[in-house]
């Protein structure tokens, strides 16, 4: 198998969720992951997962700073689920975490996306963002206290 392939196998789910949570759009998220992949694959010497998500997340901002982003998070599509009440269900409580996730700033948002969905070490994100991990591990702690406060005062409000 090729090298890059396989980088490519190993990143492209991750990748795509780590776009999915950052604009809520499907196509969106897929164009900017191929666009990520595209680009990394132009740069000389190895391809590694912080540039990738380095790249990745300059696109998105990139693509912000166009004003082709609606400037309300939007909702991701959901897949099926088994039944009507499941349904309800996960649609209220996904509804209540995007709300939270609203009230995030973007640097919070954009922190919870790559330690939910990226698979990159604090290590890895640091080098991505440009400072120590022992700031993004504060920082992630912080994020996330918010993130439950926003959330617990939906659920509560």
């Amino acid at each position: 198998m090729d090298v890059f392939q396989q980088f490519y196998d190993e990143n492209r789910e991750r990748l795509f969720g780590y776009l999915l949570r950052k604009c809520g759009d499907r196509q969106l998220a897929a164009d900017l992951a191929q666009e990520s992949f595209t680009r990394c694959l132009e740069r000389p010497g190895p391809a590694s997962s912080p540039l990738l998500y380095t790249i990745a997340r300059n696109l998105f901002y990139d693509h912000c700073r166009q004003g082709r982003r609606d400037r309300q998070m939007a909702e991701p599509e959901r897949e099926a689920v088994a039944n009507e009440e499941e349904i309800a269900i996960a649609r209220e409580e996904s509804q209540k975490m995007f709300a939270a996730l609203r009230r995030l700033g973007d640097d919070d948002r954009d922190l919870l996306a790559l330690v939910a969905g990226s698979g990159l070490s604090y290590r890895e994100i640091a080098e991505i963002r440009g400072c120590s991990p022992a700031n993004v591990k504060v920082k992630v702690h912080r994020a996330r206290q918010k993130l439950q406060q926003f959330y617990q005062e939906k659920e509560h409000g």
